[in-house]
């Protein structure tokens, strides 16, 4: 357990380090390919890629339930997910179209996703529940350790993007197979298999809400939530240039250094929040207070529109994202419904997840295009933020 706690930070960071990269390098890509069309094509291509991550956690959920394997039931479903994730990673290097851009961050978010659907099982799997803040802690610190560090690695390499994917995904797959030969799984050939009906691929994507309230709400804070996120950090290059004046060079540069200026309050706040939470035998309040204080970091480059303005709005969300995701899994894994069906069910709510990424980017290039620029995309980021804060009162299985 010892050694799960200690390298799980690393496991977690994984994936999200390969996003990171991406979402960095992705807009340069599409702005070199078309100027002019730039907001459309990278919605274009944010949509179809999270169209394949949506598909992947449940369905190899659902079917890594079910593996029996001298490895165990998630190890041989991870290696898989990384191979195919590390594919995509090569790909959109090489891609100098949009169409190339779109079927390989395709097949980066399947693989990476199929990735994560079962590395996010260890948390029920091993976990005793009152280590779950904790635990639920450090794989937050790996998330956005990731998400904030990701940009800066990926800067070192703007001006040759092939190796600077190529370099992550060495990085990516050696992080994973240390952290599956570190924690292997049990042997559980002789665990019996509960069956799959045909049915099961299309139920693999649904849990009843009416059956299961306190799960719907947790999913439907948790869509919220990330749905607001991905409404700015999609467009976050195109915002330094459009909202604040930046030229594309500045705000190349500038990116990465907003993602470092919320570290410190970012670690404070995951530092205390998951030993806080298990302390007390309380997620919801750090749930609430995370998420509405995501809300209120939209406002400051509405009333803001400078350098400073943006950075201020980072050091807010990190505060914020630290404190929800720091205890948002933790609450995740006590709603589930069956145990048997762990890695599909939370397939389902890290649906909550990717789907905003299918949305978000279409959603906020009409809000930008209707209104005329970034500001009434805020305003509409803070509102749906706190919606999601406020989503988590109705659970009432956890406190």
């Amino acid at each position: 357990m010892r050694r799960l706690f200690l390298s799980i930070p690393f496991a977690s960071a994984a994936a999200p380090l390969a996003y990171a990269v991406a979402a960095y390098y992705l807009p340069l890509q599409v702005q070199a390919i078309d100027a002019d069309a730039k907001i459309e094509n990278l919605s274009l291509v944010q949509t179809l890629s999270a169209v394949a991550a949506m598909l992947a956690q449940p369905v190899v959920g659902i079917l890594s339930d079910r593996t029996r394997t001298r490895y165990g039931a998630r190890t041989p479903w991870m290696l898989i997910g990384a191979a195919i994730g590390a594919v995509g990673m090569a790909v959109a290097g090489l891609s100098s179209t949009i169409a190339h851009l779109v079927v390989a961050m395709m097949i980066l978010q399947f693989g990476f996703n199929a990735f994560q659907g079962p590395l996010s099982s260890i948390l029920p799997d091993r976990v005793p529940t009152a280590q779950r803040g904790r635990f639920s802690t450090l794989i937050g610190l790996g998330t956005v350790l990731a998400a904030l560090l990701g940009p800066v690695l990926a800067s070192a390499f703007a001006g040759r993007i092939p190796v600077g994917y190529l370099s992550v995904t060495g990085l990516v797959l050696l992080t994973i197979v240390i952290f599956l030969a570190l924690n292997p799984d049990r042997d559980n050939r002789h665990t019996p298999r509960p069956p799959l009906p045909a049915r099961a691929l299309v139920r693999a994507f649904w849990v009843n809400p009416v059956r299961h309230p306190d799960f719907f709400w947790a999913f439907l804070g948790r869509i919220l939530i990330f749905g607001g996120f991905a409404m700015t950090n999609t467009f976050q290059l195109y915002i330094a240039q459009d909202h604040i004046g930046l030229t594309l060079d500045e705000a190349a540069r500038l990116v990465p250094l907003i993602g470092l200026a919320g570290l410190p309050g970012f670690l404070l706040a995951i530092g205390l929040s998951g030993p806080l939470s298990d302390r007390l035998g309380r997620r919801k309040p750090l749930v609430l207070a995370g998420g509405l204080i995501i809300a209120a970091s939209a406002l400051f480059p509405v009333l803001w529109p400078t350098v400073t303005g943006l950075i201020v709005s980072a050091v807010v969300l990190t505060i914020g994202f630290g404190t929800f995701i720091s205890v948002d899994m933790a609450l995740v894994s006590e709603v589930l419904p069956r145990k048997d069906d762990y890695a599909k069910d939370l397939g389902v709510i890290n649906i909550a997840a990717t789907l905003p990424t299918t949305i978000a980017p279409v959603a906020a290039g009409t809000i930008v295009t209707a209104f005329g620029g970034y500001g009434a995309l805020y305003l509409a980021v803070a509102a749906i933020a706190a919606l999601g804060a406020i989503a988590v009162l109705p659970i009432r299985s956890v406190r």
